[in-house]
């Protein structure tokens, strides 16, 4: 699907799912904030993956080394020769194999036709692929925003509750930065309830300029919007003056609009030394952590001999808590070598970023209280996503704090019964980054195929994501824990240029017993069947639809199966990367 002939027709014009990296890089503008958004999940790195796609603006051809990076067993992305049908067979046949077909007994609602499979073996009928022009170009047209393409807030965003939060419904990558963006420009306060600097997404204002946010909330840009980072967000203090140095910089003042929980923990350059060790100790059995040392910061909160962002109000007392910390993770681990020396140099460091830090302190549980009661909107960003969580997701391959409902109430200090809407941020298929079990994941060159026109491929480390169907029985567990008001569909256009669809509607045991549930043992999730039920594709490029009605027959089919199965409306639904491709429903 990455490949030159799999390009859309002389109408689309862009790589398979209308996502060229360089709209992303220089073409699409907000016209009214002044910005554009490539979230967390598509943070990309452009000119690498321009040249994969062969898709460069000047049309030069990538390096070899850039071929390299990424070639699949039988394509190569840049290759601009046009593979038969046959071929094309050859490779899904050998990458899925269909054990049964027959009707299923016992979905999660009455499926119109559904395939039992192991949970990675799919038939070759699923994913057929049309040859496409061998040329890719990319639309610079400019980016309309929500106010010039309706003329006022649209309902579905004007209606949202006063306090309401935006969650990861898989194991995140969703785009969940790109609807926060869209919706805190109508929001006072756009608050951070847990994670670290392992979430974030990348902001462009209008002339170009990139904000790579980690810690500070998306807010930011917004002049007239507080930024709140809570007590259930760990704190690397190099990596948020990072970030405010960069945004002031720019012209964005932070100082007055950015809020830090006295309650937050800090965390320390160890933390992220250790976390590295941690991975290493485990070998094979690996969690496959951001290293930034978000685990390692959580362990200290909950043997309680972590130090807290008030902690820095009291110098007197901080080297001590400091030596205990260092000196209990030199007992630890042999790798980390700990003197006094580096005692010292860390609290002259944290002396200078107390002063520095004093003036964005606050008891942010007393300001969200001060809030809620004078009326102001809030909007709660997740980071991560619930299939991570701490407790609901694939345990041990989570990460280390509560990226569900929950965690906004714990993560901010706010009592459950003012939290309003929620809502889900889900891809119209699944992918995953890391070790864990994926049940629907598909492998070989199913799996590169998706993953090259999804553009999958982790920001920060270069990894590629590995992708699969939509999982209705993980989103349907996910929606049950957070009770989502609604869902955010993205990356729908990524899909349009198959011939069929699966959904992975219900999970089975070995011996063909139906799961009821999400299964909490690992081991069941590995043997687990999936049942598929296949659904036709729409072949068409939607990337420049804007209204639900325009969308073919068959994506709306999808789009409302998805809504039957789990029982939770969608109301956004993301046709591609840029702000203006969201379709309100």
């Amino acid at each position: 699907m990455g490949e030159e002939w799999l390009t859309s027709s002389p109408a689309r014009k862009t790589s398979l799912r209308g996502h060229c990296p360089l709209q992303n890089k220089e073409a699409k503008q907000d016209q009214g904030q002044g910005r554009k958004l490539v979230d967390e999940e598509e943070e990309m790195n452009v000119e690498n993956e321009c040249s994969l796609l062969g898709a460069w603006e000047d049309h030069s051809q990538p390096t070899e080394e850039q071929k390299r990076g990424f070639k699949a067993k039988h394509f190569c992305c840049c290759s601009s020769s046009k593979p038969s049908a046959t071929s094309v067979h050859r490779i899904l046949l050998a990458a899925m194999n269909i054990t049964s077909v027959k009707l299923h007994t016992n979905p999660i609602t009455s499926p119109r036709s559904s395939l039992t499979a192991t949970a990675r073996t799919f038939s070759p009928s699923f994913l057929h692929l049309r040859p496409r022009n061998a040329s890719v170009t990319c639309s610079v047209s400019p980016i309309a925003t929500v106010d010039e393409r309706t003329g006022d807030i649209p309902s579905r965003i004007d209606s949202l509750a006063q306090v309401s939060g935006v969650l990861g419904c898989q194991w995140g990558d969703e785009g969940k930065g790109k609807l926060v963006d869209i919706l805190a420009k109508h929001f006072d306060v756009v608050a951070r309830c847990q994670g670290g600097a392992n979430a974030g997404h990348t902001i462009y204002n209008s002339e170009g300029k990139k904000f790579a946010l980690h810690l500070v909330p998306s807010g930011i840009l917004n002049e007239d919007t507080m930024c709140v980072i809570g007590n259930g967000v760990v704190v690397h203090l190099p990596g948020l003056f990072k970030e405010i140095d960069g945004l002031e910089s720019n012209g964005v003042l932070c100082e007055g609009r950015i809020l830090v929980s006295d309650r937050a923990h800090l965390l320390f350059d160890y933390h992220q030394e250790i976390d590295g060790l941690r991975e290493a100790e485990l070998a094979k059995s690996f969690i496959g952590t951001t290293k930034r040392g978000i685990g390692p910061c959580y362990s200290s909160k909950v043997i309680r001999n972590g130090i807290r962002v008030s902690d820095l109000r009291h110098m007197d007392t901080f080297p001590d808590k400091l030596d205990l910390l260092l000196s209990d993770a030199a007992s630890r681990f042999k790798g980390f070598s700990y003197t006094p020396d580096m005692l010292k140099k860390e609290v002259e460091t944290y002396k200078r970023f107390a002063e520095r830090l004093e003036p964005f302190i606050c008891d942010t549980v007393h300001y969200m209280h001060e809030s809620i009661s004078q009326n102001k909107k809030i909007l709660v960003e997740g980071g991560q996503a619930t299939m991570l969580d701490i407790d609901f997701g694939t345990y041990p391959f989570v990460t280390s704090s509560s990226p569900s409902a929950g965690g906004i109430c714990t993560g901010l200090g706010i009592a459950p019964r003012v939290l309003g809407d929620v809502i889900g941020v889900v891809k119209a298929y699944t992918t995953r980054v890391g070790s864990g079990p994926f049940p629907t994941e598909l492998f070989g060159d199913a799996g590169d195929l998706l993953r090259a026109a999804g553009q999958e491929f982790g920001t920060t480390t270069g990894r590629p994501r590995r992708c699969g169907w939509l999982d209705i029985v993980a989103l349907k567990y996910v929606c049950q824990i957070n009770g989502f008001s609604g869902l955010n569909l993205t990356k729908l256009d990524v899909l349009s240029d198959l011939a069929e669809i699966n959904l992975g509607v219900s999970y089975k045991h070995p011996d063909g017993t139906p799961m009821n549930s999400f299964p909490a043992d690992l081991s069941d999730l590995e043997q687990s069947k999936v049942e598929y039920e296949t659904m036709p594709g729409w072949q068409t490029d939607i990337s420049s639809v804007r209204h639900y009605s325009d969308l073919p027959k068959a994506a709306r089919q999808y789009v409302e199966r998805i809504e039957q199965l789990v029982g939770v409306p969608i109301h956004y639904i993301g046709v591609g990367p840029g702000r203006d491709a969201l379709i309100y429903k």
